[in-house]
């Protein structure tokens, strides 16, 4: 009958299995393919509709021929960027804010490697850069485009103190001026200011775009992370952020959403260029891909309202530009003073963002009191465990009491060995006697799954944690254990990443440092401080868990292992004071016995 039940359950599953798939490839995939063709005739619909006015200008078309940066620099003439973070330099053709690099931070942990790039000019491979402008129908003369050379009038340096200016004439009574002004942190600030000389009013929109040609093959990986398009949408107080990845903005090559304010951009794990409209602004957001000549390029626009400009008159308009690194501090400061809703939510804090900024405000408080991530993270650790410690302390408890009741398990096993039901009814009216929750043991580490989640996006996302040491061999705490087995710790002078045919699996699924070591034999420990599982087969399982885990987690951030082993230890300690106060048997009391004897 067993059996009979079993295979019935089996054919249930896959018959379920089948109409699922059924069902998903005859009727809910065919009717998601209408949504998005609707969708995209939708945009495309009211786009013609809004006419010339309501579109940005196309930069130029990528060449196909791919420069060197210097010689994609002495294209045009350029104007330098030099401030305590940034260093670079704008084209005048375009007015391209296109050559960024961020002082602060660099590539690799070597001291000598270069500055951490962020915008690439037009004529390299991915170039990446911002622009603003004018949209206009009809006007005589023109608007400045993507290839207009504008006229430094103002200024040889941008820096936080000497802004420059630059102007440009369309010859037909209109005059174009442009004063960029640049903060001690990441912040561009463009003011426009259009004259109208001529004897007829026109009408301009102004719209600012981030560009970027192609995505470099490192980007738009990771799962659990966001790198694409992002911003935040809304009005009177009602914001929302919005985030596309690369993968999925491919698929819907236009994405529009209206906004009085808000801000827009490219992002990637630590980097973002984001477009910020005066906060009290109507604007048009775009999230568009197009693929001139297989370029693929992405780019996140932004529309203001039209305007006219009479005759003699003229009119300003301030956009902003964030480029730089997304520090919380540094985005938190800037959605304080250019009141910018949820900026700090460019940083991918993740479903358990409540969560994860507090566990990130402590490491840092932590991190301010001893000058340490590493010691910070030894620190939260302690602050979970004390506020876990009733609940640890409760399954403690009951994991000694069964761990005590071993041999009346065992007895209850051998009397009704043949009968699993009434050694199973046998075993809960022992535990209902005993007072013991046998799922109490697995509590503490449930309640820790979202703490565990959370500090590993902290330690994934913020750049805080980027190339921050600990001690010793740590150097990154945001990366894995750099140590491994296969060369002794670094004991002897050799590479195993250098074997043939192996090195890829020795410095890959195979590479084991001393942290994820030291976690896995902490794992152990606190396993045998458990009562062993009734089930032979299970006691097998658990036996190997450890070992497993060791090669699971060796791959994470090291400060993740440095926050689990400790964890483990703290658990470990606290598990044995109890044990004793049950005088449970206990691993770490039978291995010193066993010195003693000898």
């Amino acid at each position: 009958m067993q059996n009979e039940n079993s295979r019935n359950t089996i054919i249930f599953f896959v018959l379920a299995a089948l109409i699922m798939g059924v069902y998903y490839f005859l009727v809910m995939r065919p009717q998601a393919e209408m949504r998005r063709q609707q969708q995209v005739a939708a945009a495309e619909e009211k786009a013609a509709k809004a006419g010339t006015a309501g579109l940005t200008p196309e930069s130029a078309a990528p060449t196909a021929f791919v420069a060197s940066r210097a010689q994609a620099l002495g294209a045009a003439a350029r104007v330098p960027i030099q401030t305590p973070t940034l260093k670079g330099s704008l084209s005048l053709q375009g007015a391209r804010i296109d050559d960024l690099f961020l002082t602060r931070y660099r590539e690799t942990l070597d001291k000598n490697s270069p500055p951490v790039e962020l915008f690439r000019p037009q004529g390299m491979e991915h170039a990446y850069f911002a622009q603003f402008g004018w949209s206009g129908p009809n006007v005589p003369g023109g608007v400045p485009g993507p290839n207009t050379v504008w006229t430094l009038t103002k200024g040889a340096t941008l820096t936080p103190t000497t802004p420059v200016e630059l102007t440009w004439d369309n010859g037909a009574g209109l005059r174009f001026t442009r004063a960029i002004a640049i903060d001690d942190q990441y912040v561009f600030t463009v003011k426009d200011t259009v004259a109208n000389l001529s004897g007829q009013p026109i009408t301009i929109a102004p719209y600012g775009r981030v560009e970027r040609q192609g995505v470099p093959t490192d980007l738009g990986k990771q799962m659990i992370l966001h790198e694409g398009a992002i911003g935040t949408f809304g009005a009177d107080g009602d914001y929302s952020t919005k985030q596309v990845k690369y993968k999925d903005w491919a698929k819907k090559p236009r994405i529009e959403n209206e906004s009085t304010g808000g801000w827009l951009g490219i992002t990637d794990k630590y980097w973002m260029a984001a477009l910020i409209p005066d906060q009290k602004e109507k604007i048009e957001g775009r999230f568009a891909v197009r693929d001139p000549d297989g370029a693929n390029v992405h780019e996140a626009a932004m529309l203001g309202a039209t305007r006219t400009i009479q005759p003699g008159r003229q009119i300003e308009e301030t956009q902003r530009l964030f480029a730089g690194a997304k520090r919380a501090e540094v985005l938190k400061a800037y959605e304080q003073s250019l009141d910018l809703p949820r900026f700090v939510y460019a940083i991918d804090w993740g479903m358990f963002w409540f969560l994860t900024r507090p566990i990130f405000t402590v490491v840092e408080f932590f991190y301010g009191v001893l000058g340490n991530f590493g010691l910070a993270i030894l620190a939260l650790t302690v602050v979970v465990k004390l506020i876990m410690f009733p609940l640890a302390s409760k399954s403690y408890e009951s994991l000694s009491k069964m761990r005590l009741l071993q041999p009346k398990m065992e007895e209850i096993k051998k009397k009704h060995g043949s009968d699993p039901q009434k050694q199973q009814q046998e075993m809960m009216a022992l535990y209902q006697r005993e007072k013991i929750n046998p799922l109490a043991g697995c509590l503490p580490i449930v309640v820790q799954i979202p703490v565990f989640y959370a500090l590993y996006k902290v330690l994934f996302v913020t750049i805080e944690m980027r190339h921050a040491p600990f001690f010793g061999w740590i150097r990154d705490l945001s990366a894995r254990d750099p140590s491994t087995v296969w060369n002794l710790f670094g004991a002897i002078p050799w590479d195993p990443a250098t074997l043939p045919l192996l090195g890829n699996i020795l410095n890959g699924p195979l590479h084991l440092g001393v942290l994820p070591i030291i976690y896995g034999l902490t794992m152990w420990l606190q396993q045998s401080m458990n009562p062993p599982a009734q089930d032979p087969m299970q006691r097998q399982i658990f036996a190997f868990l450890p070992f497993i885990f060791t090669f699971i987690m060796a791959p994470f951030a090291a400060g993740l292992l440095i926050y689990w082993a400790w964890n483990n230890i703290l658990s470990i300690a606290q598990q044995y004071i109890i044990m004793h106060r049950f005088k449970a048997e206990n691993p770490i009391d039978s291995f010193f016995a066993r010195f003693k004897k000898a």
